[in-house]
């Protein structure tokens, strides 16, 4: 019986759901005045110390999860025995009840809902946490159509509560989307999230999982020896690219899958785009991941499905595991394995050894390693240690001819005359150029990069818009490896450049500015009673005009005064008449300090024309403007 407050904060307000491990309510934050979801465990896990340790842990790395696709954690703890944890309330509908009552949910809604949860994981990935049960149960779908994914970590706690397959022979989680080193006790990475959000875009899709049996170990089996009917089968109106990206998710090797949650979402994001994916369309019939390890011929069979929480049974040294756990629990699973062997008659051992997971007669031999080996000597070696070999050839960015994985992997236990995998690359996968002639370069560049391409851009004088690409090779069609480089040439436009301001400037500085530009400089002297020698006075074609590169620019450079109007300004001088103020603004302050002195003037720059290249802005007295002779003149950069 829950209580009706917990934390004094959180009010019950109405149960919404069970589950596998606890009850779920909607409750009231008496503190913040807003709904919250509270879960409750049961007792069983509350009574072991070592689960609630492993509890808190995953609830305090879960709460770390910030993300719009990720239901939030906002509190956790223990009351009389009890724990809890308080996480956001979503309004709203599991996708599971989505599928049960709407049915097939439409392929590119599946896509849209698929990347949300892809970029849940992702996230969740670069954190370090893995969710290990993914299912529809597990995604909420709000009112408004947000997709947030909850449980994260908690299936961590729960595994490890049970060991694993080391110490009970039990493996926590839901059987349906179980990877296939989860049904076989192996250890996992983020790919195990993978291959369950391949099983949740299949029956988004199908309207059922790929496999189901009422029976957790049949399906486990399933997982780990049968393909996937392709999805087009059960409806042929399914996208080819949208079940290709189903299939590679769902491929048995993880090597063969998408390598993250975000490569899987960036092929969903291009399917629903209308771009080519990078999965590799399958025919009808094809299995999923082809050259998946242990990938059997058998079909799948049509059962009932199984939809709830699990401890799948792998091994008969179940039944006389270490004593931890419930002992209810353990009674009910001695009883599942007494039926399964009334009915299958001993078939029990048969996916013990199927899986991986039992014993055989003989002395034991260490697997030896052949990843990195060309076939020929993997298989020669492997041969020579006294192994069958089985070669699955497969698309990888291993160099094509040699093994880049194996299974069993090395230095894995097994006996002379079992069966060693190894998956030999046909090279990187192939990936279709696409046209990208007449778009924005930079527009391109992403549309190569998204397909796995690396693109190598290159301007080219030309009328067309700038930025626009003239010119692609490969050209669009051209099949190549993934990682291929594409060259884009694009217009740089018409190849014209403005003419650079140098007015006031020295000559020299001058010159090296407009030789940077790419123009070609010569240089007139024209005498000015303004400007002082050795000072640029115009430019021709002037600044800020189109022109060729390569094309002359001449500067006018002042040689000072003529000699009759040097005289003329010294008797001036002399009787203490006003002169014209120079235009000093866009000059540097060298250039200005001398213009104003060989007019008479008293130049005085602002403390930030210090700075290098700093030109001046303003001026007082303004330009034009008449002034005394030996006055000061006011200027800042």
């Amino acid at each position: 019986m829950a209580l009706r407050v917990y934390n004094g904060r959180y009010e019950i307000v109405q149960h919404l759901a069970r589950g596998g491990m606890a009850e779920v309510f909607l409750a009231r934050d008496l503190l913040l005045d807003r709904p919250v979801a509270i879960k409750v465990l049961f007792s069983e896990f509350a009574a072991d110390r070592s689960f609630v340790e492993r509890f808190r842990r995953e609830a305090r790395s879960a709460a770390s999860l910030n993300h719009p696709n990720i239901v939030s954690i906002y509190d956790w703890g223990e009351e009389e025995g009890t724990y809890f944890i308080v996480m956001e309330y979503v309004e709203g509908r599991t996708l599971r009840q989505v599928i049960r009552e709407d049915g097939p949910v439409p392929p590119r809604r599946a896509a849209e809902i698929g990347a949300d949860i892809a970029a849940a994981l992702g996230f969740a990935h670069k954190n370090g946490v893995i969710h290990r049960d993914m299912k529809p149960g597990n995604v909420l779908i709000s009112s408004n159509g947000q997709v947030k994914v909850t449980d994260f970590g908690i299936a961590r706690a729960a595994s490890n509560a049970q060991e694993a397959l080391t110490q009970t022979g039990a493996v926590m989680g839901t059987a349906t989307y179980f990877s296939p080193e989860q049904a076989q006790g192996r250890p996992i990475d983020f790919r195990s999230d993978v291959y369950a959000l391949g099983i949740v875009l299949y029956e988004m899709v199908v309207g059922r999982p790929p496999f189901y049996n009422e029976n957790p170990v049949a399906v486990a089996y399933q997982h780990v020896r049968e393909r996937p009917i392709p999805p087009r089968q059960h409806n042929p109106k399914i996208p080819v690219a949208f079940e290709a990206v189903v299939l590679k998710a769902l491929a048995k090797n993880p090597a063969n899958r998408y390598a993250s949650a975000d490569e899987l979402r960036a092929d969903l994001v291009r399917f629903r785009s209308g771009k080519p994916v990078l999965a590799t369309p399958v025919g009808a019939g094809a299995a999923a991941g082809a050259g998946a390890a242990a990938a059997g011929g058998a079909a799948t069979t049509t059962m009932a499905a199984v939809d709830r929480t699990q401890a799948v049974p792998a091994t008969t040294a179940m039944m006389t595991g270490d004593g931890q756990g419930p002992r209810r629990r353990t009674g009910a699973y001695i009883a599942l394995l007494i039926g399964l062997l009334v009915l299958l008659g001993g078939g029990l051992f048969l996916l013990a050894h199927e899986l991986g997971l039992g014993s055989s007669a003989g002395s034991e031999v260490a697997v030896p390693t052949v990843i990195g080996q060309t076939q020929d000597a993997a298989t020669a070696t492997l041969k020579g240690q006294g192994f069958t070999v089985k070669v699955e050839s497969v698309e990888n960015d291993a160099q094509a001819g040699n093994v880049f994985d194996q299974n069993p992997k090395p230095d894995a236990k097994g006996h002379k005359g079992d069966t060693v995998t190894i998956f030999v690359s046909k090279g990187p996968p192939q990936v279709t150029v696409p046209s990208e002639v007449g778009k924005n370069v930079d527009d391109a560049s992403n549309d190569l990069e998204l397909l796995g391409l690396t693109p190598i851009t290159k301007g080219q004088t030309s009328d067309q818009p700038e930025g626009q690409v003239l010119d692609q090779n490969p050209q669009s069609g051209t099949q190549v490896a993934k990682n291929s480089t594409v060259t884009l040439t694009f217009s740089s436009g018409s190849g014209q450049v403005a003419v650079p301001n140098v007015v006031g400037q020295d000559a020299g500085s001058a010159g090296n500015i407009l030789g940077q530009a790419g123009f070609r400089v010569t240089t007139k002297t024209q005498s000015s009673d303004t400007v002082q020698a050795g000072i640029v006075i115009s430019t021709n074609p002037p600044a800020g005009a189109k022109a060729a590169k390569n094309s002359t620019v001449t500067m006018i450079v002042s040689s000072g005064p003529s000699p009759t109007t040097t005289v003329a300004q010294t008797s001036t001088t002399s009787a203490g008449s006003t002169s014209t103020v120079p235009n000093v603004t866009g000059r540097r302050a060298a250039a200005a300090n001398a213009t104003l002195a060989a007019d008479g003037f008293n130049p005085s720059p602002s403390a930030n024309c210090s700075a290098p290249g700093a030109t001046v802005q303003t001026q007082n007295p303004e330009a034009g403007t008449s002034a005394p002779q030996g006055s000061t003149v006011l200027y800042s950069c």
